[in-house]
Formats: structure tokens, sequence, C-alpha cells
């Protein structure tokens, strides 16, 4: 059964009323969620599951079966014991690790509309982001940072908005990573991510909603991986 993915539309929600659709050794299923998947580069979300006897389970990671594509909220086993098909449950993300994860993805849409190259990979951590760049010509670290917190000064707006499957495919300069591609789901649309005057392309993940929640930031570090490979490393300036 497919879980209505709540964070899709609204990034800020911190809990859902949930039924439960199916336990087994994976997870938990349920029929919508507040909780990130893993993917994307992004961090699963944690949480909880808050029952009607008051007792609470710890999620400790939200995936996404990668031969299915049915969402599961990973649990302790024996927790997972209390859970039974067709209980009502509450879910509440974990919010303040989700928000570091919201403004490291944005900040990193930032980057690419400064780098002008495709992406070959990224990560986004609590506590740090990254991408690889298909790029030859080297790159200036203080230069970058200047750039990145300029955008970040401007309080642009971001917004979330769908197109069609073709409608994606007339315009493949939308997809900027080149090794991982925008979700699709039953209905043939695609949601674009785009931040006012700035960026926009297709995206799945979660994001905050104006750059100056992003918060200054620092690239740490840019590093050669290959031949053709720049890997820009960024940081919170107030932890680096």
């Amino acid at each position: 059964m497919n879980t209505n993915e709540l964070f899709r539309n609204d990034s800020y929600l911190k809990s859902c009323e949930a039924t439960v659709t199916m336990i087994d050794d994976r997870g938990v299923q349920v029929n919508q969620s507040v909780c990130y998947p893993h993917g994307g580069g992004q961090l699963g979300d944690r949480g909880r599951l808050l029952l009607a006897d008051g007792a609470s389970i710890a999620i400790s990671d939200t995936q996404k079966d990668r031969d299915t594509g049915e969402q599961l909220h990973i649990v302790d086993s024996a927790q997972a014991q209390q859970l039974s098909v067709g209980a009502t449950i509450n879910m509440e993300v974990d919010w303040e690790r989700r928000y570091k994860l919201m403004r490291f993805h944005s900040c990193l849409h930032l980057v690419c509309a400064i780098i002008d190259a495709p992406v070959n990979g990224g990560s986004i951590q609590i506590d740090r982001a990254r991408l690889d760049f298909d790029l030859k010509e080297p790159l200036d670290k203080v230069e970058l940072t200047e750039k990145l917190n300029a955008h970040i000064a401007k309080d642009a707006a971001i917004s979330m908005r769908w197109i069609s499957d073709a409608e994606l495919d007339a315009h493949p300069e939308l997809v900027r990573t080149m090794s991982v591609k925008p979700p699709r789901n039953a209905e043939g649309t695609i949601r674009l991510v785009e931040i006012d005057g700035i960026d926009l392309q297709a995206c799945g993940g979660t994001h905050v909603a104006k750059t100056r929640e992003i918060g200054e930031m620092l690239v740490r570090k840019i590093e050669n991986k290959g031949k053709q490979n720049r890997r820009i490393t960024v940081v919170a300036a107030d932890t680096a």
C-alpha cells in the first residue's frame, strides 16, 4: 500500500495521525507519514510513534524499499509487537534534526545555482552537506562562500509546484543530478523546487520556506575527487 507522503506538500508538518497498514521485519508502514525516507542524498527522518495507551516507539530511520517503493519506518522489533495492523497512532518527526537537514538541502540548491555544471552526487547530513560536480575548472572557496551567503541574505521565497512527466522530459535542464532521478508518482507528476529568482529544479526533498532560514554558511573545503570531479563541502558558519 502506498503511503501518503505529507512532507512533500508541507515540510513544516511535525506530526500527524496515521493508521498502521503493515508490520514486518523490514519496518512499519502507515497510510500517511510526516517522515522523509532516505533518498536523494538526504538522510531519512527519525521520530516516534505514539500509541493510544500512551506508549512511545522510537523511529530510528525512515527508508524506502528499493524493489517495491514502500515507505518503511524502522523500529525496534520487540517494540513493534505493541502495534497491530489497523491501529490508529500519532507520528512525530524529530523536528530539530529534520530542520537541520532542510536548511542544508536548500543550501545545496543555492550551490547548484552558483556552479553551472552537472551534479555527480551529494550527501546531506545534520552537520554538513556536500555536492560533487562534473567540472574540470578549479573553484575558489572564499568566492563561493561569499556568493552563497549573498543568496541566503536575499531571503528569497522557496516554493514547490508540480509538472507532468512529459513536461519534465521536455525540459531535462530541470534535473541537475546525473546519479539520482527525481521521484515520479502514480499521478505522473514531478515536484519542482523554486528559489525565487535564483534556482528551479526537480527535487523530492524537504526545504525551508525562505533562504534566510538557511543561516550563514561556510564552504569548508573543495576537493578533487578525480579528473573531472570537484567536491564542495559546506557547514554552518557558527559551527565551523
